[in-house]
């Protein structure tokens, strides 16, 4: 006998097409039968040793996060529910070009300085690899959800050529190429880049596109945190649409927003230029969260030639009073890099967690804020926070456009992506409720999708974009990786006030064909593995 009957289900299957009322048997961690319309139509019903009652409840497949920053927590925190509560059984990692893997000793110092405000530290937890493989090989001793990789070019860059500001060498390329290629065969899906962070910056697109040749060769996808979001974000679009068509390659455009005041309502231009490329052959995908604000670090916003020699490096320069005058005016006056090209608006800033207990005041507050209560400049408070926390803290940047947001998730080859960031004392709401802020605000409350639509964007569409042969779709002999949610109820609990709120109306969520949540409590199920690309 099976082990798990769903009886009466309001199934949305992923597809885009119409929901149905079914039984859907699981076993083994797959679904082995799907009864249509079984008690209306008289027929024998399926059995189970366990029998849950749907009714009133929609079933969908679990939801891919496409872009998420869990590398460390998945780890550091087997309980995960920030995502497993979500509904997330599937997130994808290395994101931004900057991650763990692959690394030795000293990159890997580098790397866990340069991203403490992502992931925190790390001195918690015993990093005991030092390849993408075994990285991996670490996800699969048990996690809450399952994750999927790609190997993150900056980290790449950091190991063969370094935190310089300078081209590769041919021989540095071919030992990029090398790395990438073997990060691929590991299991990797794909390639980010950090395009506004440091190393990974500082290669220019010739070198790119070589490493993009390689991803194609082994049906992967590049994903791009891309060269600007503020004042040259169509020309840093147009830049990776083609890049990736020179070298075939798939292109997955990360957290693709339109944000600062350049770009209010310019997200038709965005959709006009892939939908250009798409007609033309283009293989293209993308992913956003359902906020305005976005979420990054405060060292992220200095000039590139400040951050170039990694973390150091920066603090010394940050440490030397005319060094810091010069980094003052990019970012005040002339619109640093590293903040998309537009001058900085203190107002904007707000700072969202620190790795310094001590300095927990100035976190729920802006940069002008916490500078207007100490009788200082801005800058003053800024570059104090950047050096007594080490280049620890992360930020809120509120420079979004409800308008954008709204036209780019309705695009055909829009997907979710959290960017959640689980550090600090108010992190950003999207880490814990991107996919009931979906469901609940933009397809019930809003409209802006239809319920149907809204699960193909988050379930079908990312797992095809991962060329998952059998997750993303509720058919039978696919992974029992699944969300029960209350269609009328589902929601976001956490705000910017209170971040870490879990989300209502998602009573049961299944890896595996095992309950990570049931009856809306997380279970000490750790039923997540590593997603590899040969899969």
């Amino acid at each position: 006998m099976e082990e798990l009957v769903i009886r009466d289900a309001d199934v949305v299957d992923g597809s885009g097409g119409p929901s149905y009322r079914a039984d859907v048997v699981i076993d083994h961690g797959r679904i082995v039968s799907i009864v249509q319309e079984a008690a209306a139509a008289g027929c024998q019903r399926p059995k189970a040793r366990r029998e849950l009652d749907a009714e009133g409840l929609v079933l969908s497949p679990g939801f891919i996060d496409m872009h998420a920053h869990s590398d460390l927590a998945l780890l550091r925190d087997p309980d995960h529910s920030a995502k497993a509560a979500q509904g997330v059984t599937l997130e994808v990692l290395g994101q931004d070009g900057l991650s763990y893997a692959p690394v030795d000793d000293r990159t890997l110092e580098e790397v866990r300085r340069a991203v403490t405000g992502w992931n925190g530290y790390g001195d918690d937890i015993d990093i005991d690899w030092r390849s993408v493989g075994e990285y991996l090989d670490r996800l699969d001793r048990g996690i809450a959800v399952n994750a999927a990789y790609l190997v993150p070019q900056g980290t790449v860059r950091a190991l063969v050529v370094g935190w310089q500001d300078r081209e590769a060498t041919p021989r540095e390329l071919d030992r990029m190429r090398q790395l990438v290629a073997e990060g691929l065969e590991q299991g990797a899906v794909g390639m980010s880049s950090g395009l506004t962070y440091t190393p990974g910056m500082y290669a220019k697109d010739a070198e790119l596109t070589e490493l993009c040749r390689v991803v194609a060769s082994y049906d992967g996808y590049y994903c791009p945190h891309h060269r600007s979001y503020g004042a040259g974000a169509l020309e840093a679009y147009e830049e990776m649409v083609a890049l990736t068509r020179e070298a075939g390659c798939a292109l997955h455009l990360a957290h693709a927003t339109m944000n600062f005041g350049v770009n209010e309502g310019r997200a038709p231009q965005l959709l006009a230029l892939l939908d250009e490329a798409l007609a033309g052959g283009a293989d293209i995908s993308l992913d956003t969260y359902p906020y305005t604000p976005g979420c990054t670090t405060l060292v992220a916003m200095l000039p590139s030639w400040a951050s170039e020699g990694g973390p150091e490096a920066v603090l010394g320069r940050l440490a030397d009073e005319e060094t810091a005058a010069r980094v003052r005016h990019h970012m005040e006056v002339i619109g640093a890099d590293g903040c998309h090209g537009v001058p900085i608006e203190w107002d904007t800033i707000e700072i969202s967690g620190v790795s310094d207990p001590a300095l927990a005041d100035f976190v729920g507050r802006t940069v002008q804020e916490s500078a207007d209560l100490r009788g200082e400049e801005p800058w003053v408070t800024a570059r104090r926070l950047l050096l007594e926390d080490r280049l620890g803290p992360t930020i809120l940047q509120h420079v979004g456009h409800e308008e954008n947001v709204r036209t780019i998730m309705r695009h055909r080859v829009h997907t979710g992506g959290s960017d959640g960031i689980l550090q600090g004392g108010k992190p950003h709401p999207r880490a814990y409720g991107t996919f009931p802020q979906y469901l609940g605000r933009y397809v019930r409350e809003l409209g802006v999708l239809s319920l149907e639509e809204c699960v193909a964007h988050l379930t079908s569409r990312p797992a095809a974009r991962l060329r998952l042969p059998d997750r993303g779709l509720v058919h039978e002999g696919y992974k029992a990786d699944l969300v029960l949610f209350d269609p009328a109820t589902v929601a976001a609990g956490s705000t910017f006030d209170n971040p870490r709120v879990l989300p209502t109306g998602i009573p049961y969520v299944l890896v595996d064909g095992r309950f990570v949540i049931e009856e809306g409590r997380r279970t000490d199920v750790l039923a997540g593995r590593a997603v590899r690309r040969t899969e």
